[in-house]
């Protein structure tokens, strides 16, 4: 993870009207002029060390340093230079040297990558100086008034108890990028998009439990330069329970990480006290939901469900799972999302608990044995679906109370299976047995050989798009094939290809696998494996 360091840059410095007029030429260390500027030091002594702070910018003639043909005291101005955090250095060119700088003191610069730049035509270092130092202490005054903005924002939310949709839009509007709040595991609870992003191809959410298990945080607060996430821990170092991320394709200002970690400790505090009375409820069902998972037929859990009003004798179980889609115009509010399931169930009069678990509400259905419990489930889920754009998947009904650990873990898994967008044919509830291929690998989850099966299949194809610079992406071209098996037509519209150019893809795919694609073995084999790695969120990398 990159450090997050806030300024001027050098680079910015260089474009100044008063640096312009003096023809700056960057000699070394160009990549590293992007590092920010907190100061500006005029100064022709060799020993720099005691004067400078990470940051500091040099500005001299050169009359002071080291003669050309001391290699070694040339290199050890550029080491302490190096060692204190320079931010680089700038040379005039007239009263030391006229035309060039020293190699001895250009190599060291660039061994080290640090920013070396003369100016060709004489200028006033205080002017310099001055413009510099103005610019360093508007940013710097910006950054204040962002700093109060922030504290002002989280205050109010603060004040008005807010939940984790109202935090999370804050962020969002803060920060001007999209927003994601993800669980231990790497998968996305919520998010807020950007601008321009969408979920869909280049979409930010794309491939992200495996991107996101390549972000390392060391520290509380970290950003990855090759993602763009400012990154932010939710909870302790040793009880994490989450990341807070922030799109940032350009190192962030410190009003940025101050927000990420405004919005974390609001998060955490969000999610250690109770709001409101539905929240104690839950909490208290997610106690017995959790004993009748591990022990059910413990009698003390069963007077207190009977006492919770939540009949466990001569009943048969469903376990449910109400999941907001994330990425939504208008993301569903859980609070909201849980009172209208309880209001659902109580107009049924079927007992239900009802938790919060990871942005998920794993609900817990008694119905009476003689009951159909997966009519009363599509009943409940027909109450609930108009209010609120959500997944609602089922597991199996169960018959005794042992069953009822499998009836939510196969519920939980159904949710991870089921499509995310809504499509006009979903049903109001999602069971393994509608889920079809896609069902039964969301079973086989995390299995070595779907992954190596999967790797086996579609890596040709992964590689020549990475290799190919025209772009042509076969894998999208093998997509849209197989969800178009009638018409190769309408598969090629859907990419916006004309039927030549899709028929070249389909030879390129077939000449990449050394397979036939009329073979229908080769089709189901590749389906399989498309439909794997989506579940498995893999971008190919």
């Amino acid at each position: 993870m990159a450090e997050v360091t806030p300024g001027v840059t050098l680079q910015e410095a260089l474009a100044l009207p008063t640096f312009r007029q003096a023809a700056p030429r960057v000699v070394a260390g160009a990549p590293a002029t992007d590092r920010p500027i907190r100061w500006v030091h005029a100064t022709e002594r060799p020993d720099v060390r005691e004067l400078l702070r990470a940051g500091d910018l040099v500005l001299t003639m050169g009359t002071g340093l080291p003669a050309d043909d001391d290699a070694g005291g040339l290199s050890a101005f550029v080491d302490e230079l190096v060692e204190v955090g320079g931010a680089g250095v700038v040379v005039e060119l007239g009263r030391r040297w006229t035309s060039s700088l020293p190699a001895a003191l250009v190599e060291a610069c660039e061994r080290h990558g640090l920013p070396l730049v003369v100016l060709e035509r004489e200028t006033r270092f205080a002017a310099l100086a001055q413009e510099i130092g103005e610019r360093v202490v508007d940013h710097q005054l910006t950054e204040l008034r962002e700093a109060q903005r922030v504290h002002e924002t989280f205050t109010e939310l603060s004040f008005t108890q807010a939940g984790p949709v109202e935090i999370l839009q804050a962020v969002q509007r803060l920060a001007g990028g999209p927003v994601v709040v993800e669980n231990a595991q790497h998968r996305p609870l919520d998010y807020f998009a950007g601008p321009g992003d969408t979920a869909g191809a280049g979409g930010f959410l794309d491939g992200w439990p495996a991107r996101s298990r390549r972000v390392e945080v060391t520290g509380r607060t970290g950003w990855d330069a090759a993602n763009g996430w400012l990154v932010t821990r939710l909870g302790t170092a040793d009880q994490a329970w989450g990341r807070l991320v922030i799109g940032s394709p350009t190192a962030p200002p410190q009003r940025l990480v101050a927000v990420a970690e405004r919005a974390a400790a609001a998060l955490a505090l969000h999610r250690l006290h109770d709001r409101d009375r539905g929240t104690l409820m839950r909490r208290t069902h997610l106690e017995l939901l959790t004993g009748l998972s591990e022990a059910p037929d413990s009698d003390e859990l069963l007077r207190r469900c009977e006492l919770a009003g939540f009949p466990v004798r001569r009943r048969s179980f469903v376990g449910l799972v109400v999941r907001p889609r994330i990425g939504t115009s208008a993301p569903a509010d859980l609070d909201e999302v849980a009172a209208t399931v309880v209001r659902a169930a109580h107009g049924l009069r079927l007992p239900a608990l009802v938790s919060e678990v990871e942005r998920d509400l794993r609900v817990l259905v008694s119905a009476p044995a003689s009951a159909d419990a997966d009519a009363l489930v599509d009943r409940v889920a027909a109450r609930v679906r108009p209010h609120h754009d959500v997944v609602v998947a089922a597991g199996r009904v169960v018959g005794e109370r042992a069953g009822i650990s499998r009836t939510l873990t196969e519920a939980g898994q159904v949710a991870d299976a089921a499509p995310q967008s809504r499509r006009d044919s979903d049903p109001d509830v999602h069971r393994l047995a509608d889920l079809h291929l896609r069902g039964l690998l969301a079973l086989l989850g995390d299995d070595d050989r779907l992954r190596l099966f999967v790797e086996r299949e579609l890596s040709p194809l992964r590689r020549h798009d990475r290799a190919d610079s025209s772009r042509t992406d076969l894998v999208a071209a093998l997509r849209a094939l197989l969800l178009h098996p009638a018409s190769k037509t309408e598969a090629a519209a859907s990419l916006h290809l004309s039927r030549a150019a899709f028929y070249d893809r389909l030879a390129r795919i077939e000449a990449v696998l050394g397979a036939d694609l009329d073979d229908p073995d080769v089709r189901v084999s590749l389906h399989v494996a498309l439909v794997a790695d989506e579940l498995s969120g893999s971008d190919g990398n």
